[in-house]
């Protein structure tokens, strides 16, 4: 049987769709969509990919937190819990927690303050007991840390000393019924896709099946072009189905996540910096200054390879913001307002990681920046929490297709 053809040169598509083929170039250059090499070395587009972006042109999509009518009885474990982007929206599903850990006093605080029922342990998770039974989903987005190789086997006794470690010792003494697992798309070639492997094979001696995907926020009601991992492994004993949240159809823009956005500090830039964003037009970069100016600006970058697309950046109105750091104001990543001169504000920083207007942060300005900056979108956690349910609830009859294998760690770009 022949495969349906789903990818094409932007020449096709643009012909296929009536649209021209700079348009295509454009939505690809600010990673609206997304290009792949052929077999030729030849820049292809995903049809599907760039009807999506034309769905959000016909179409009103209003920016909203989303959130669940009814409670689940499924509990739920949330590991290295940071400002609650996860766990908030896993809550906003439906899923209830029974303990959150996490090591930063700021993020605690910020955990607190919102959620003062939430059973909250600030502490080294090292410290930490478990037992069985004690939650249905172990949830842990644990930073992702180098292995020593030589002379191991790298199964479970082999990882100590690594958070990645703390998580895995949680899921073998609780035996949840669910494991997941959340971290950057960087991890998937992090020591040549080693780091992964080894975690997974890790799972799996611990009794689960597991497969992984990354999942790109832009097109899961957030309003971000954030990409995350996430790694789903469900207990071998359990006939449970394994599947991913699907993306929708639409994207949301900055002008509609922003609507009516509350007034909050915010970092401010200096007079010479603020010269040069001025200059820049919404959707732009250094590249858009005069060259005399590129230059000054660049410094030494300026002769270096790479398109350096972050720096002297301004966000657009019309689009999902480029993905938050810690720092809306850091020069190679820089996070400017696509109208006013100025970095994003702690609350508009809030709004594209969809948090409530009614979220507080703890601590000063720059740990307010940080921690929503290393948040996973609260969104993003609600449409995991969800498809999570629907595995645990048998919504879900049909496996995802396998992603993974154990002898072959897919090669991405990053």
């Amino acid at each position: 049987m022949k495969q349906k053809q789903t990818h094409y040169s932007a020449g096709e598509a643009a012909s296929l769709l009536n649209i021209s083929i700079d348009t295509i170039r454009r939505w690809d250059k600010r990673g609206l969509i997304k290009s792949s090499r052929n077999g030729k070395n030849e820049r292809i587009f995903c049809l599907n990919e760039i009807k999506r972006i034309q769905n959000k042109n016909q179409r009103k999509t209003k920016f909203k937190i989303l959130k669940n009518k009814t409670r689940a009885t499924y509990t739920a474990i949330e590991l290295f819990a940071g400002a609650g982007g996860t766990a908030l929206g896993m809550e906003n599903a439906g899923i209830q927690h029974v303990l959150l850990n996490e090591f930063n006093k700021q993020a605690c605080e910020t955990l607190k303050i919102n959620r003062p029922a939430w059973n909250v342990i600030e502490d080294d998770v090292k410290n930490l007991k478990f037992h069985n039974g004690q939650a249905d989903i172990v949830q842990g987005g644990f930073p992702c840390q180098a292995f020593s190789y030589a002379g191991n086997k790298m199964g479970f006794e082999d990882i100590r000393g690594t958070l990645f470690f703390e998580f895995a010792r949680c899921v073998k003494e609780v035996r949840p019924k669910i494991a997941i697992g959340e971290n950057v798309k960087g991890l998937l070639n992090h020591e040549n896709g080693n780091t992964l492997k080894t975690m997974i094979g890790v799972l799996e001696e611990l009794g689960y099946r597991v497969k992984y995907k990354v999942l790109r926020s832009q097109y899961l009601d957030v309003p971000q072009k954030r990409e995350r991992l996430i790694i789903i492994g469900v207990r071998k004993d359990l006939d449970i189905p394994i599947t991913f949240p699907k993306e929708k159809d639409y994207i949301v823009n900055l002008k509609d996540a922003l609507h009516q956005c509350p007034k909050s500090e915010g970092q401010k830039y200096p007079e010479s910096k603020y010269k040069i964003l001025k200059l820049i037009p919404p959707g732009g970069y250094w590249r858009d200054l005069p060259a005399k100016l590129q230059k000054e600006y660049m410094g030494a970058s300026f002769y270096m390879g790479g398109g350096k697309t972050g720096m002297a950046r301004r966000l657009s109105w019309e689009e999902p913001s480029l993905t938050l750091t810690c720092s809306p104001a850091q020069k190679q990543t820089e996070r400017c307002h696509p109208e006013e001169t100025r970095p994003l504000t702690v609350r508009e920083y809030a709004r594209i990681q969809t948090f409530p207007d009614i979220w507080k942060f703890a601590g000063s300005i720059s740990q307010q920046y940080r921690q929503i900056g290393n948040a996973v979108p609260v969104n993003l956690g609600y449409h995991i929490g969800n498809t999570v349910l629907q595995m645990l609830n048998g919504e879900v009859s049909v496996e995802e297709e396998p992603i993974y294998q154990q002898s072959q760690i897919l090669a991405f770009s990053m």
